[in-house]
């Protein structure tokens, strides 16, 4: 790596590889465990299907936003990037705060599911050395230095082999994807209930569809994840907003499938896929694991195994996602002096090092404090993902404003932009208090920093 450019970024990501990225990101241990059996209990697989198809149809018009943006600022950091150059350091550090926070929870909420990866489907064999109780989790040695190992590897290899860790994420999104359509088609051709109640009894259906469509945000984020490689992309960046689709659209059918599996089949004593969706949370065994009940009885021993293994890939890919995401970020913010001049120095693999090892640093004492605090950060992730989203969204119509003034917009139509439709989506979601109260108190740290650290730094784009 010669002098000029031992601190640049080198062109690497293939569009398939782009395509894992987004979608591995976005999808997670909660698409098979939570997400599926919680929007099935909001709105059945009818609803939750129509509802996630409109939620669908709104990121796609943020993916737009994503685009245009992407075709501005071709360069690491992603939002923060386009805020800063838009709004300033002021609003853009608001933004990094949030991103990184909604990145570290779902890294985070992914690593520390492993030990109830191993819980579920190996026993208690890293059930040993208890430490500690802490907010009514179980806490012990092995099944800590199991997460400390998976963060420690995902480090590794996205320190030390970017190509490799886009392959890797390639492979077994490819994987994850087979398994889940495997297990749906064999509910499709086998499964005798009909999908019955296609909605949940005693409610109305519009506004179970919107219940749906309105926390959609939770179940893509991360698909953004690519616009923090813009940089390192080995392929025209007016291709972008196809891969952001075609990851948008991938993930709402994997869900939509996760979905119509986990309602395709009840134990005998339950009337229907609703009474025992309602009970599941208090079963044990496979009988907890809705979808993974569904998978055994349809293609036995071969179900259970082949969906373990899609539920490891969803783990991983997200662990590597989001350490590849995060990193680029942390990067971005070193380079203009929010973080460390050490943080966006690239190693000899052209990699930001720095920024992964702290990426590391900071994971590495998650698994002694356990799940539940991690799920109160969890808690801000929809609510943090939106305001990105819509100051996103806000950057398009500024950008897009400013270059109609300048008369430029004509000229520059044939570089991939286009004037799309920039909407902001604020869902009015009904959040649990709960999570209002972590809405508020997570953001005082920034702000405190920012007084009297970044505050002072933007003296040229203030506003």
């Amino acid at each position: 790596m010669s002098c000029g450019q031992e601190n640049k970024l080198s062109p690497y990501l293939s569009p398939a590889g782009a395509w894992a990225l987004a979608l591995g990101t976005s999808i997670g241990w909660g698409s098979l465990v939570i997400t599926s059996s919680t929007y099935l209990a909001k709105a059945g697989p009818a609803g939750s299907a129509a509802g996630l198809i409109a939620g669908a149809l709104i990121m796609l018009v943020i993916a737009r936003n994503y685009h245009y943006m992407m075709n501005c600022f071709p360069e690491a950091g992603g939002a923060y990037s386009y805020t800063k150059n838009a709004f300033g350091y002021d609003h853009a550090f608001l933004v990094a705060w949030f991103l990184a926070l909604t990145y570290l929870a779902m890294l985070w909420a992914n690593a520390t599911a492993l030990p109830l990866f191993a819980r579920y489907f190996i026993g208690d064999a890293f059930e040993f050395g208890k430490l500690y109780t802490i907010f009514g989790y179980d806490v012990y040695i092995g099944e800590a230095l199991l997460t400390v190992a998976a963060v420690l590897a995902v480090a590794a290899i996205c320190s030390c082999c970017k190509k490799g860790a886009a392959r890797a994420l390639l492979v077994m999104t490819v994987l994850l994807a087979a398994a889940v359509l495997t297990c749906f088609f064999a509910a499709v051709l086998r499964q005798d209930c009909g999908f019955s109640p296609h909605t949940v009894p005693e409610k109305g259906v519009i506004s179970q569809i919107l219940g749906v469509a309105v926390i959609s945000p939770w179940a893509f984020i991360g698909f953004e994840s690519i616009s923090h490689a813009s940089e390192e992309f080995s392929f025209k960046i007016r291709i972008a907003y196809k891969i952001l689709a075609a990851a948008v659209i991938s993930a709402t059918l994997l869900y939509i499938a996760a979905i119509f599996l986990t309602a395709s089949a009840y134990p005998p004593r339950y009337a229907s896929w609703l009474e025992y969706i309602l009970e599941s949370g208090s079963l044990e065994g496979i009988e907890g694991l809705p979808a993974f009940y569904a998978a055994w009885r349809y293609l036995g021993g071969f179900g259970i195994n082949i969906l373990a293994a899609s539920l490891l890939a969803l783990v991983l890919t997200s662990l590597i996602g989001n350490t590849l995401a995060l990193s680029r970020l942390f990067y971005a913010l070193a380079k203009d002096g929010i973080l460390p001049e050490r943080i966006s120095k690239l190693n000899r693999h052209g990699i930001p090092g720095g920024a992964v090892m702290l990426i590391a640093g900071v994971s590495l004492v998650l698994p002694f404090i356990g799940r539940t605090a991690i799920g109160w950060i969890m808690d801000v992730t929809t609510l943090g993902a939106t305001m990105v989203y819509a100051f996103v969204s806000a950057c398009g119509q500024n950008s897009a404003d400013t270059e109609r003034q300048a008369g430029e917009m004509d000229g520059r139509r044939g570089t991939g932009r286009d004037d799309g439709v920039y909407a902001v989506y604020t869902p009015a979601q009904p959040f649990h208090r709960r999570l209002y109260r972590n809405g508020l108190i997570f953001p005082v740290c920034p702000l405190v920093c920012a007084r009297f650290h970044i505050f002072p730094c933007d003296t040229e784009k203030r506003q």
